[in-house]
């Protein structure tokens, strides 16, 4: 039976939602999550939408049919994602591998691609209607661990959107699951990178040793009560391309820089002048740093989807960092970068074990994911290329104020990068005006960078 849900923009009309199992039976056992994947933060359903348009090729065609398919075959190679997660002793994660599926919803909208700009960016009209969260799926224990909602648009494109544990899996892991679908719904037999478990490799050591300190993990030594980092959040999206990014590097020191660290270092500044914090009030910066491809050899194997990153932060006072320079920001965002080793990463694992799983400290913390290498852009389920993959909001409701970061081309061509962030109304309105004389101070010859960033963004 189709429901109707109105919105503002435009009509979804989507069927009951249906458990999804795998296409064959499945090993009935139970499998322990990493001492890194169950920590409090990480529990939680993070959400993400990818958008196609209509492809000639693929007439007669069914993206929902296909897609459903696809889905029930990549289940029988990673399992857990059927299962439910069970808690054991010290709060520890189980999930039982029982075969009991995921949630698939199929819908159709009274909306066209155009419909959601251009370019499509987030954050995006009718969000709650394109991935309807089914009462009862976002919990952590005893609930499904992946939703997905496939919507067809009358022009013949559709959108995939969908919300998971974030326990079972970190950025790249979900997206090797998502490439594996892609594959299978584009006549793949099996994925091409199996599936690997293996999560003790990310587990405490026998016994607990620290031998860092993690300040992710501790409460601040702030006496300062402000409040306005959470309130009333709004999510906007800002494009750097090339000009953008030449005038921020103009701004730094002679020196190997990526754009990464210098794009967050300068939205870290912007971002605390806007906060208008007081003066010795402490700011944080957390930095998501994916620990796959960080060692030679590797610590984790080809195929592994568990989560895989660790989260390095550094604190200075509001004060400090309003008043100094950009290369002051950046000097502590390449030391934050820094913090990864080997040892770090066994080291967070048995902090977590002796703690009891605590959540990181977001408060006045700036927290920065870069989901640009994560193939995030380039999953197909045969439509071709899509025109926007990746988080459908900045943060979560278990993580407000995140900041991610991602590739991103303009539809005139121009390769760049989308920065996605949420802050209260106000806060915004000033951020945005600290960025743009940010990159008023030095311009590159032939154009005003501050301008098009602006229009690009509001």
């Amino acid at each position: 039976m189709a429901i109707a849900a109105v919105s503002h923009e435009f009509e979804v009309h989507r069927r009951e939602p249906e458990l999804l199992r795998p296409a064959k039976p499945t090993p009935h056992e139970f499998k322990y999550l990493s001492d890194i994947d169950d920590q409090e933060g990480f529990r939680f359903h993070l959400q993400a939408a990818f958008f196609y348009r209509n492809n000639p090729s693929r007439a007669g065609k069914d993206p929902v049919k296909t897609i459903r398919e696809a889905l029930a075959k990549t289940l029988v190679f990673y399992y857990p994602f059927a299962g439910r997660l069970r808690e054991g002793p010290n709060r520890k994660l189980i999930v039982e591998c029982n075969g009991k599926g995921i949630v698939f919803i199929e819908a159709d909208a009274e909306a066209t691609i155009e419909d959601f700009g251009d370019p499509i960016k987030p954050p995006f009209p009718c969000m709650e209607e394109l991935l309807y969260h089914v009462p009862g799926t976002t919990g952590v224990l005893n609930c499904p661990m992946l939703l997905v909602q496939v919507t067809r648009l009358k022009c013949g494109g559709f959108i995939f959107a969908f919300h998971y544990n974030h326990t079972l899996s970190d950025g790249p892991g979900i997206v090797q699951f998502l490439r594996a679908v892609g594959e299978i719904a584009r006549g793949a037999e099996a994925p091409s990178v199996l599936p690997v478990w293996e999560r003790h490799l990310l587990s405490a050591s026998d016994p607990p040793r620290v031998t860092h300190q993690h300040l992710e993990y501790q409460e601040s030594a702030s006496k300062f009560d402000n409040t306005s980092e959470s309130v009333d959040l709004i999510d906007r999206s800002f494009y750097f391309g090339p000009k953008q990014l030449f005038t921020l590097r103009s701004l730094l020191p002679p020196g190997s820089h990526s754009a990464f660290e210098i794009m967050t270092a300068c939205l870290w500044k912007c971002r605390t002048m806007a906060l208008q914090l007081h003066p010795e009030e402490e700011v944080r910066f957390m930095c998501v740093i994916n620990a796959r491809a960080k060692f030679s050899p590797p610590i984790l194997p080809q195929g592994y989807y568990g989560n895989g990153f660790v989260l390095p932060v550094v604190a200075t006072t509001a004060g400090e960092l309003c008043k100094n320079p950009v290369a002051y920001s950046l000097d502590l965002v390449k030391k934050a970068k820094a913090k990864l080793s080997k040892d770090y990463v066994r080291s967070v694992a048995s902090y977590l074990v002796l703690n009891g799983r605590p959540h990181f400290n977001a408060a006045r913390t700036f927290i920065v994911s870069d989901i640009k290498n994560t193939g995030i852009g380039d999953v197909d389920f045969g439509w071709g290329e899509v025109l926007y993959g990746g988080t459908a909001e900045a943060g979560s409701d278990m993580l407000p104020g995140c900041t991610y970061i991602t590739s991103f081309t303009t539809s005139g061509g121009e390769k760049g990068t989308m920065v996605s962030l949420s802050l209260p109304a106000p806060v915004m309105e000033r951020f945005v005006k600290e960025l743009d004389l940010l990159l008023k101070k030095n311009q590159p010859s032939g154009g005003d960078a501050s301008s098009k960033f602006v229009q690009s963004s509001l």
